[in-house]
């Protein structure tokens, strides 16, 4: 049983598959995963589902039920899984992570595709089914890399947010005083301004909101300005922050090339 559980765990561990690229049971589950994606949107039309409803069910349940062994596989051989061998309950620990959280919530759908008519519960759980997309994240290098460039420049991320949250309040402000008078039902108050200011500086520009006097306009300039300035920061720094994690990926495949060229 002991091996029989090492066996499945390499199967389904991406990091513990000794050959290249994924396991078998992993393509498997990729390709689950992105026929699950696709139900789910055609589910959603009507002209796609009506009096195909049974059939959808049914493929749902399905995948559901592949999607709860795997869940179940998963917390069985988390004791194998280095991360979390040293935790008291490894098992427990795992069912807690963010990675197993998605799983569960990639399951819970299952249990209302034979919910009738639609509801507020039954469309959140359709577009909750959306949440299986992220399960590719433990089989993709590439949203493995993502994550490792988000997360090493989180505290610049972070202070770029709340630079950006400053000056939409202060855009806000000065547009308040500028075309309170003037537009009441659009720059009547702060809040009523900040949305203005959100679209503005994020560079949307939605068009159902503008200064129309003088030194609205000139304020609306100088802020639309900043925004274009404000947005091109996370996507520099995204993006040195990627190819750095792009090169230490590189460099760790070399080593290990290297390390088993040194053993055979």
């Amino acid at each position: 049983m002991l091996e029989f559980r090492k066996k499945v765990y390499r199967q389904l561990e991406p990091t513990a598959w000794r050959r290249k690229g994924l396991s078998p049971t992993n393509h498997f589950l990729v390709y689950l995963i992105i026929i699950a994606v696709i139900e789910a949107v055609l589910d959603t039309e009507p002209v796609i589902s009506t009096g195909r409803e049974l059939l959808l069910n049914n493929i749902e349940f399905g995948l559901g039920l592949i999607f709860l062994v795997e869940y179940v596989a998963r917390a069985w051989v988390a004791v194998e899984n280095p991360r979390y061998q040293k935790y008291r309950f490894p098992r427990l620990r795992y069912l807690v992570s963010p990675m197993a959280i998605i799983d569960l919530l990639a399951i819970l759908p299952a249990l209302f595709a034979f919910g009738g008519a639609s509801s507020l519960v039954l469309r959140f759980f359709r577009v909750l089914r959306m949440l299986r997309l992220a399960k590719l994240g433990r089989t993709s290098k590439a949203f493995k890399l993502l994550r490792a460039a988000f997360v090493q420049k989180r505290h610049e991320f972070a202070l770029i947010l709340g630079m950006l949250m400053v000056t939409i309040l202060i855009a806000g402000s000065m547009l308040y005083l500028a075309e309170g008078e003037a537009q009441p039902d659009k720059f009547g108050s702060i809040p009523r301004a900040m949305w203005w200011a959100i679209v503005t500086l994020t560079t949307v520009g939605y068009g159902d909101a503008f200064p129309i006097t003088p030194l609205g306009k000139f304020l609306a300039g100088a802020i639309a300005i900043m925004g274009v300035m404000l947005i091109a920061l996370p996507t520099g720094l995204f993006a040195a922050s990627f190819t750095e994690a792009m090169e230490k990926e590189r460099d760790e495949d070399a080593a290990e090339e290297e390390e088993k060229a040194a053993k055979a």
